[in-house]
């Protein structure tokens, strides 16, 4: 064991093995993970993006569980409305595509970094950074029970949405609970559902949030939900998933349970420090509007892994020098993401019978006929007092 790397990343999900990758193929990089198992436990919807996916690693059939191709969506009175892959992602920015196995991608990117040339660990714990100076100068951890450090001229926090490096760097990640998604999912089984479709349910069953049934082939699928917590109301997500699946799939078997938090805010302040940068949900880069992550985790990751290399070969890991990571992002994906969150306060706002009449206006119509703008220009004629809120997703 190394007691020095140039670059250290704290967290082997999409984002963190995508700036460990990226930085390796030119830095000495250490990729920490907590638990024994990369990947596992799984807590995700699983459904990402074709063309952002592919950007990162060419997919594998080993780890796609299905590629439905077109979405339909529910009010709460069951109108439906049915998008194609292509004007989902047109619409909101993110689309169906694949349906992933979340434990075998998450592994396939360590590997990735592994053969790009990082030092993977597993089971090893960060308890607190090295800081002096005011500046970040590595990581303490304890691994098998056994306290040491390890020092880093940078280190990237890609620890989750609890994450705790950037808190001890002085990055204030603090959440309202207006902007924290409490989600709970079951990968069920001996379900009925269209194995090449997304179905999404909004309305008050769902309080500030949606229900998704993404399929996984063989009468399998994700179906999971996420609600605001602010919204929450004395009632847990895992109880408003069991009303969901109660009414909807009363013969479905849950063969695994997962539960966790999503931050679906605004940017944060800043996401860098000296020594430090903080890439997927420790960074808040969720989508605001849907939830979805991976795929802005793995372009936050990517541009961290860049800086990174960059301040180590010049020997500056000063916040000045990690501010590129900061305006590369923001010119990516951040303005997206200010917009989407725009949004999701709008539609958090419509009442059922609102969302009800958005759904009816284009009942019937022809949508893959029509441009997303030209869609959307005919919701605010039918309900122009939508105008406002939906500006946002032109």
């Amino acid at each position: 064991m190394r007691d020095e790397y140039d670059v250290i990343v704290v967290g082997a999900g999409p984002g963190g093995s995508i700036a460990a990758r990226t930085a390796a193929e030119e830095c000495d990089v250490l990729l920490l993970e907590k638990r024994q198992e990369i990947g596992s436990p799984v807590r995700c919807a699983e459904n990402v993006e074709k063309t952002g996916l592919q950007k990162f690693i060419q997919p594998e059939k080993k780890w796609i569980a299905a590629e439905p191709n077109r979405v339909r969506i529910y009010s709460p009175d069951g109108t439906m409305v049915e998008l194609s892959e292509a004007l989902s992602k047109a619409l909101v920015g993110s689309a169906v595509g694949y349906v992933l196995e979340r434990k075998l991608f998450d592994r396939e990117l360590a590997r990735s970094a592994a053969r790009a040339g990082a030092h993977v660990m597993v089971r090893t714990r960060a308890t607190g950074l090295i800081i002096e100076d005011g500046a970040i100068q590595g990581v303490k951890l304890n691994r098998f029970g056994e306290d040491f450090d390890i020092r880093a001229k940078v280190v990237i926090g890609a620890d989750g949405v609890e994450s705790q490096v950037g808190r001890w760097g002085g990055i204030n990640t603090t959440l309202k609970l207006k902007d924290i998604g409490s989600c709970a999912q079951y990968h069920m089984t001996n379900i009925d559902i269209t194995e090449d479709c997304c179905d999404i349910y909004l309305g008050s069953q769902v309080p500030g949030g949606y229900a998704w049934i993404f399929p996984k082939g063989n009468m399998t699928a994700n179906i999971g939900l996420g609600v605001l917590a602010s919204k929450l109301s004395g009632k847990r997500s895992i109880d408003y998933l069991n009303e969901f699946v109660s009414k909807n799939f009363p013969g479905g078997q849950p063969v695994e349970l997962v539960m966790g938090g999503v931050p679906v805010s605004g940017e944060l302040e800043t996401i860098v420090g000296n020594g430090l940068m903080l890439v997927g949900d420790a960074a808040h880069h969720c989508d605001p509007l849907t939830g979805g992550g991976v795929i802005n985790a793995m372009e936050g990751g990517r541009i961290a892994g860049d800086v990174a290399r960059k301040a180590v070969h010049q020997n500056d890991a000063s916040r000045k020098v990690l501010e590129e990571y900061e305006t590369t992002w923001r010119n990516s994906f951040g303005k997206t993401l200010k917009r989407k969150y725009k949004a999701k306060e709008f539609f958090i706002s419509l009442s059922d019978e609102e969302l009800n009449k958005l759904a009816r206006s284009i009942q019937g119509v022809k949508i893959e006929e029509m441009s997303p703008a030209g869609l959307l220009k005919r919701v605010i004629k039918a309900n122009p007092k939508f105008l406002l809120g939906l500006r946002h997703l032109l």
